[in-house]
């Protein structure tokens, strides 16, 4: 096992071992003083410092190259969370997500359901355009980790259900597996040291699996809502590694697209504004 597998192990004991101590602590007594219940937690926030350091290291001595694939998607989508716009884009740099970014599919403008104060508190997976839209294979590769067991939830775009992820679910699952973050998922080896990963992929709508060779623009699988999401959308991110674990975050470029700013709104590889279609010409 490497040193980071093992650091992220040892992560999820020491978290796992300071919530137990706290449920305890409201039926019983526990045998020390207070503060040391709060080592465990320490310990491991500072296990899950070390990869952001690592990546800081990286880039500061060696920027590295971005890597041209296809678009991962058809039809009219927008970009959230852009390695555009900061990096790392997700504010962490575990699981190799320094580059990841998010998009939304918006096929006509207004057609994605918006954020509710009040009501509804959560909506189906399928009010959400982007849900079961097919996912494409950016490039030549192998499939290397391909799962659609986990279910999809409903959407957690409303106060109390953004409330309930940010303190409740997020926290559970970040300190569960990786698996648990990014719901279903489908990784490829592009070949070159380069892997390819999809998130939070619909369940039971794989269209392969590990260890088929699959071609440029492929359907994969089908967008979900499975891990940490608070919504139907695509993940998508390259990395050095098919361990989401000990694998670093590479940058990628769409091609004909580039890497498409928060907010912007992209179709087909021609990149346009919110305002309208075919404002704004390709990036460079």
């Amino acid at each position: 096992m490497s040193m980071g597998k093992l650091a992220a192990v040892l992560s999820r004991v020491l978290w796992l071992v300071f919530f137990v101590q706290v449920a305890a602590g409201f039926f019983v007594d526990l045998p020390y003083d207070y503060w040391v219940g709060w080592l465990p937690a320490v310990a491991a926030i500072g296990l899950g410092l070390l990869p952001g350091r690592a990546a800081r290291r990286q880039i500061a001595s060696a920027p590295p190259t971005a890597v041209e694939v296809e678009v991962p998607v058809t039809g009219r989508w927008s970009a959230l969370n852009s390695p555009a716009d900061k990096v790392p884009s997700h504010g962490t740099h575990g699981l190799a997500q320094t580059y990841a970014i998010d998009i939304t599919a918006e096929p006509e403008k207004g057609s994605r359901p918006g954020f509710a104060w009040l009501w509804p508190i959560a909506r189906r997976p399928r009010a959400f355009p982007a849900f079961g839209a097919p996912l494409l294979a950016v490039g030549d590769a192998t499939v290397v980790h391909a799962e659609d067991v986990q279910r999809d939830h409903f959407s957690r775009n409303s106060l109390l259900a953004l409330l309930y992820f940010f303190f409740i679910e997020a926290t559970v699952r970040g300190v569960a597996p990786a698996r648990r973050v990014v719901g279903n998922a489908v990784v490829l080896d592009l070949g070159g040291g380069t892997y390819a990963m999809y998130a939070h992929v619909q369940r039971g709508s794989l269209a392969v699996r590990a260890g088929d060779r699959v071609r440029s623009g492929q359907v994969i699988a089908r967008c979900g809502n499975s891990g940490n999401s608070t919504e139907p959308h695509v993940h998508f991110q390259l990395m050095d590694g098919p361990d989401l674990e000990t694998a670093k975050g590479v940058p990628f470029r769409w091609r004909g697209v580039g890497v498409p700013a928060n907010r912007e709104v992209f179709t087909g590889g021609h990149p346009v504004t919110a305002a309208g279609l075919g404002d704004t010409p390709p990036l460079t």
